[in-house]
């Protein structure tokens, strides 16, 4: 059924109040709507209306891919510590891998992006056991990101010429029962292994720009990545063996859109196409995760409301890795080839991390191995009660 374009225009603007109002924004002295808080507690609030959009689409891929799938996670008691022995899996789209990535994905609290443009999406196993550990996902970042291009100092034409050469980390995340042993800072340090760096060159070193078409000769030097949750003890000090994996560069401002669900964001999709506005399809390589936030944005314009229901308030804590040592260097155009000195392999990287942090954090809590593998059907159905075990670690897309 089409509706007519005044009725959508009044069921968009009915939903998005309801929404706003269901998720406890407020207005304040001025009338302009506030976020309700900046806790962590609050960010899962204005993603939960997203993440239940999320499920209601996928319960018959969850129900069809689960029985199939779950004997790769593990439960507790399959779980060594001493010899937890981590291997990264590049996977391609539709493939077995492929649904075994996107059915552990929907287990986050926070719910995981696609990814935009270039992508590589990893499985981390447990070579011990053959179970998986975790999910990492590197991806197209952001052309404009104040805090990162205030640390590197390149100017605009720099930055449209070899932004090429970073990557953003858009997920990043254990399994349980891994999470509850700090997996999810081991996996954070996969970024930085020769793996990835290898991997990386052998998909993109002769990517050709969108517009110039010429040889970009794409080598990685910076991921970046933020907190999904505000600040972050994950990525915080992350050191090892006298290698700093990320530091913290900063934060963003608290503007994005991962607090309009996908079922809103569907409707103002309409509204535009509706409309003959270019932005409802106007999402092709290259646009990058800005084309969603220009649509919201456009959308609330022409419907004469707030554009700042745009401000989630989540000032999120944004780090950065650099595989180069000497980065900021390559990405201002000062010298043409990394510096990769001290880049460890994914084996190296694991040994250094049973030592740092998880052996002793297996000895301080013991309560990992009574996870079961039958436990994660309650992350996935959202009427069920969830138990908590632990907190599994992801990022959103910059923004």
């Amino acid at each position: 059924m089409i509706l007519p374009l005044l009725t959508l225009e009044a069921r968009i603007k009915r939903r998005l109040r309801a929404h706003f109002r269901r998720i406890g924004f407020l207005k304040d002295s001025k009338g302009l709507p506030q976020p309700p808080g900046d806790g962590k507690d609050t960010v899962r609030l204005l993603h939960q209306a997203q993440r239940a959009d999320l499920l209601r689409a996928e319960r018959p891929f969850i129900k069809e891919t689960l029985p199939a799938l779950i004997h790769y996670f593990a439960s507790g008691s399959e779980v060594v510590p001493e010899k937890i022995s981590p291997r990264l899996q590049l996977i391609e789209a539709q493939t077995p891998e492929s649904d075994l990535f996107r059915l552990a994905s929907l287990t986050w609290a926070v719910p995981v992006s696609q990814g935009y443009g270039r992508r590589m999406r990893f499985l981390v196993w447990d070579d011990s056991n053959g179970k998986l550990i975790g999910l990492m996902a590197l991806g197209d970042p952001v052309f404009n990101l104040r805090v990162r291009d205030t640390l590197i100092g390149w100017k605009e034409s720099q930055r449209r010429e070899r932004l090429v050469n970073v990557m953003d980390a858009y997920v990043l995340g254990a399994l349980p029962p891994y999470n509850m042993l700090l997996g999810g800072k081991l996996i954070a340090c996969l970024v930085r292994t020769k793996e990835v760096r290898d991997l990386f060159a052998e998909r993109y070193a002769n990517t050709r720009g969108i517009i110039s078409r010429k040889k970009k000769h794409a080598t990685l030097v910076m991921v970046t990545t933020s907190s999904a949750l505000g600040r972050s003890s994950v990525y915080n000090r992350l050191n090892l063996g006298g290698i700093k994996y990320f530091e913290s560069i900063g934060y963003t401002k608290g503007y994005g859109h991962f607090h309009i669900p996908n079922s809103l964001f569907k409707d103002m999709r309409m509204y535009l196409k509706r409309r003959r506005h270019h932005y409802a399809d106007n999402h092709d390589f290259g646009d990058g995760p800005n084309w969603r936030l220009r649509t919201v944005r456009m959308a609330l314009d022409l419907l004469e409301m707030d554009s700042e229901l745009l401000r989630h308030g989540v000032s999120r804590e944004v780090f950065m890795c650099k595989p180069a040592s000497n980065a900021e260097r390559l990405l201002r155009g000062e010298v043409k080839s990394g510096s990769f000195r001290n880049l460890l392999s994914a084996k190296e990287v694991g040994k250094l991390a049973l030592d740092r942090w998880i052996i002793r954090r297996s000895q301080s809590r013991p309560e990992f191995s009574t996870w079961k593998r039958e436990d994660l059907r309650d992350l996935l159905m959202p009427h069920r009660p969830v138990k908590q075990f632990g907190t599994v670690y992801r990022t959103g897309t910059l923004g």
